[in-house]
């Protein structure tokens, strides 16, 4: 199976502070890996080189082959990277339903998405994100009006509405009550039939409920260990990671 990822002998140096060290990583086109580690493990500077908002000190980032060394942030989401940061980012003054329209319009203009009748494919696409989402009855209301969760699933829909062809998620699960972390799971499982997808979490029951095949698990810097779930939370050197201290 091609490689969607790999990552080589990886170091990014903060003034002497190895944020990420010596790490190699890689994953194929398709899978869907979910990457654990306690804070300050080098998670979301493991997405900043990836999606090129920090540059490595050492060692090279390939997507589908191609080094993205020195490739400016907006050139490589053109490349088929979408980011979903913690926080949802989407209009809070536009309808759900526009905020789609704003990322599906070719245009990419706030103007020529509200004032301008949208092709027949966008609105089909539109359509189908909202029915992927679960957001179909809530389409009309304002995204300001959504539940975290709800906002959370509506990035996701806005991220997915770009075609990237690979999806990266940090910490979808943060904040959501229980019924929303499994509607955000579920909907994690169904882009996984059709996209590669790295998803970052500390809530270990999300995790469970979605990683599965293999999971990552980064500490200082570097990958600790990866395998089944199972695998990965009976391994003592995750328990000591965790826990401080080694298991009895």
């Amino acid at each position: 199976m091609n490689k969607v990822l790999e990552i080589e002998n990886l170091t990014v140096n903060f003034d002497g502070f190895k944020a990420l060290n010596n790490l190699n990583f890689s994953m194929d086109s398709g899978e869907l890996r979910v990457i654990i580690g306690p804070n300050g493990a080098g998670k979301t500077t493991f997405l900043d080189v990836i999606t090129g908002k920090v540059q490595p000190t050492q060692g090279r980032v390939l997507f589908k082959g191609r080094n993205l060394k020195k490739i400016p942030e907006y050139k490589i989401a053109r490349m088929g990277i979408g980011r979903k940061f913690q926080t949802p980012r989407v209009y809070l003054n536009l309808t759900v339903r526009e905020n789609l329209d704003l990322v599906c319009n070719h245009n990419k203009n706030v103007f020529s998405t509200l004032f301008n009748r949208p092709k027949s494919g966008e609105i089909r696409t539109v359509a189908g994100l909202l029915e992927t989402i679960g957001l179909e009855a809530k389409a009309e209301s304002p995204a300001a009006l959504l539940s975290h969760g709800e906002k959370q699933r509506l990035e996701i829909g806005m991220l997915v509405a770009q075609s990237p062809d690979l999806l990266l998620v940090d910490e979808p699960a943060a904040g959501l009550t229980d019924e929303e972390t499994e509607n955000v799971g579920a909907l994690i499982l169904s882009l996984a039939e059709a996209h590669s997808i790295i998803a970052i979490e500390h809530d270990m029951e999300f995790v469970r409920q979605i990683a599965k095949n293999k999971v990552t698990v980064l500490h200082q810097g570097s990958v600790l260990c990866e395998g089944k779930m199972d695998e990965v939370q009976n391994d003592p050197r995750v328990i000591e990671v965790y826990l401080g201290k080694a298991p009895e």
